[in-house]
């Protein structure tokens, strides 16, 4: 029996339909539907005569339908676009059967068992919408002749043609493209006249640079991290100023997977990005071994439990430098940063041991027979989330109080992702080359919801008169928040309201692509019967802070937030954005008398703190 904090779906669903699609890649499309790709394997459920390598989760209903795409994804990149559409980016060679070309007819163009077609060129499209998810204009636009990228890229922010465990053969002596298995070029979507370009900093980090940890920075260059070095690169002009080292040489990119985030963005930090770094792995050179399998037995190491804090761009004119921050409460490889609409950001899933990545062999345990996880290369599931609280005086930023742990295991290819109803679907897990139900990680199709402390309360905000779209600058807007949305005093209450600007991203490996957090700043008015009117900013005006799109307002109170509400960010159109002059606030205004009239029924559960609930992707994933 599971301890209060995770939800496993769909249990009771019956075993005919229990296999369906894993899940190495999520991300929120609208209000109500979460879409999840999985690498192209052996699932059992089929559509047009092939397994499911897609489908997309409805939040009210907690089913799944199937969709159909037709290059494979694993490995691709992704990211929202400013008209609220979705773009992913490469992926891998078509594969069959046990994960390769082996089977007959299969080649890296196309598998006739699995019925992919090769994903490393390909650029696929989504817009989110209510139609039938099956049909245009719902339906994933995939073709293996539609739109393409000049290059092959598997694991597109780093230099993959195809795949493997890291970026390099051994000796390494070409570490410019590896023979032509990296790719260490750059180019933009949409297209420009302007043809690939290499990019020094993939040269420089040959080997450890999948999935490069990339951020925008307010002024327009991308922070980059790789390996365990960084830099700032002007996009533009193909410049790259070097930044110091990340400390103890410890690598965060894949396969080593360390969580990452930008912390949330104030008014009070006069929205500087800071951006965090916590857990990974260390190990000398060799020891990363190339792109067949690591140099030793990774499932020995003990994940790193350090974190580290940098601003990419002080604003003060200081240098900018990596501070040790608080270290985790237990090491982890591929933990997951989720920034919480309180402010707070929390890490899951993840193992105390070894890598991303799975194997059939080590430089030292040169059997598949041997191996003692079968193809995983972590072991040691941490189970417990933590809460990471950025304000919290240094030493007592992590939490794990009230928090339960799960009990499945969720290691390489597992995703978390907040909902906008606060609460964190956890799904995915499969370390292995294809479907496989009986290794000691098994392919996992049981999603969970974790419930964060602040769902203990009884009563949550419901906020009112939320604008549909957000600008860059420009007129504030009010937010009612009845007095049924909170007790005790008004003045108190509207004293410890804030609003939050939440982007989930697109969450694959360990990352959140996208994810951004950002307070509005605000004042408010309150009036005799307890209503507080929050006089609400827009964004700041530098859309580099908070690129255009789609994202989800929350109003929170003492820590307890409302359900998100979606809008979009910007004028909806790939470009340059309009801005207006940083929004002016009236000052607060309070009443004589109000408080909050909530008798606990607007919403809140009064579940335990951190409560969470257990579903199943399992067979939800099937029919709708």
């Amino acid at each position: 029996m599971l301890l209060p904090s995770f939800l496993a779906l769909g249990l009771a669903v019956p075993s005919a339909f229990a296999q369906q699609t894993g899940s190495f890649v999520m991300f929120v499309g609208s209000s109500d539907k979460v879409y999840i790709l999985d690498k192209v394997e052996g699932n059992a459920h089929q559509i047009n005569g092939h397994s499911v390598y897609a489908s997309v989760w409805d939040i009210a209903s907690r089913t799944a339908t199937p969709m159909d795409v037709q290059t494979n994804a694993f490995c691709a990149a992704g990211m929202h676009l400013p008209n609220a559409s979705y773009a992913v980016f490469g992926g891998n060679t078509a594969i069959g059967p046990g994960g390769d070309n082996s089977a007959a007819g299969s080649t890296t163009t196309f598998d006739p068992t699995y019925q992919d077609y090769d994903g490393t060129r390909a650029i696929r499209i989504i817009t989110p919408c209510d139609g039938v998810v099956t049909s245009p204009p719902c339906s994933w636009y995939d073709s293996s002749n539609g739109l393409q990228m000049a290059k092959r890229r598997c694991r597109a922010d780093g230099g993959f043609t195809a795949g493997g465990f890291i970026n390099r053969y051994t000796p390494n002596v070409d570490p410019t493209y590896e023979g032509g298995a990296a790719e260490p070029t750059y180019e933009l979507f949409p297209p420009t006249s302007q043809s690939p370009q290499i990019m020094n900093f993939m040269v420089k980090t040959s080997g450890l640079n999948a999935y490069a940890l990339t951020y925008l920075m307010p002024s327009g260059k991308m922070f980059v991290q790789a390996n365990y070095s960084t830099t700032l690169w002007d996009y533009d002009r193909n410049i790259e100023t070097p930044l110091p080292d990340m400390p103890d040489q410890i690598v965060r990119v894949y396969p080593a997977s360390g969580a990452n985030a930008m912390l949330p963005l104030t008014p009070a930090n006069n929205y500087t990005p800071t951006l965090i770094f916590c857990g990974g792995q260390t190990m000398d050179d060799a020891s990363w071994g190339n792109y067949g399998y690591p140099g030793v037995d990774t499932w020995t190491l003990a994940a790193s439990s350090m974190c580290h804090r940098i601003i990419p761009e002080p604003v003060d004119g200081s240098a900018p430098a990596y501070v040790q921050d608080d270290s985790l409460p237990i090491g982890r490889t591929m933990g997951q940063f989720v920034a919480l609409p309180d402010g707070t950001l929390l890490v899951i899933n993840g193992a105390e041991y070894g890598t991303a990545g799975y194997a059939q062999r080590t430089l030292t345990t040169t059997t598949f027979g041997a191996m003692p996880f079968g193809e995983s290369l972590a072991t040691g599931p941490v189970a417990q989330p933590a809460i990471y609280n950025p304000n919290a005086p240094a030493g007592s930023r992590w939490s794990t109080a009230g928090l339960s742990s799960s009990n499945i295991p969720r290691l390489y290819h597992s995703s978390a992702l907040l909902l906008p109803d606060g609460s964190v679907m956890v799904a995915g897990s499969n370390p292995n080359a294809d479907v496989n139900l009986t290794t000691k990680y098994p392919t996992t199709y049981t999603a969970e919801y974790f419930y964060p402390p602040y769902f203990a309360a009884k009563t949550r905000p419901v906020p009112r008169n939320i604008p549909a779209n957000l600008s860059y600058g420009g007129n504030p807007f009010n937010i009612t928040v009845p007095s049924s949305s909170y007790t005790g005093d008004a003045e108190g209450a509207a004293g410890n309201t804030t609003v939050w600007l939440i982007r989930q991203g697109f969450t694959t490996h360990a990352m959140s692509m996208g994810q951004r957090i950002m307070q509005l700043n605000n004042t408010f008015t309150i009036q005799d019967d307890g209503t507080i009117v929050l006089h609400t900013a827009q964004l700041p005006p530098s859309p580099n802070l908070f690129q255009p799109g789609p994202a989800f307002l929350f109003v929170t109170i003492s820590g307890i937030p409302s359900n998100g509400t979606y809008v979009l960010v910007g004028n909806g159109q790939i470009g340059a954005q309009p801005t207006a002059p940083a929004s002016v606030l009236p000052q607060s205004s309070r009443a004589t008398r109000g408080s909050g009239s909530s008798n606990g029924t607007n919403g809140g559960t009064g579940k335990s703190s951190a409560t969470a609930t257990h579903y199943s992707l399992t067979n939800r994933l099937m029919m709708a």
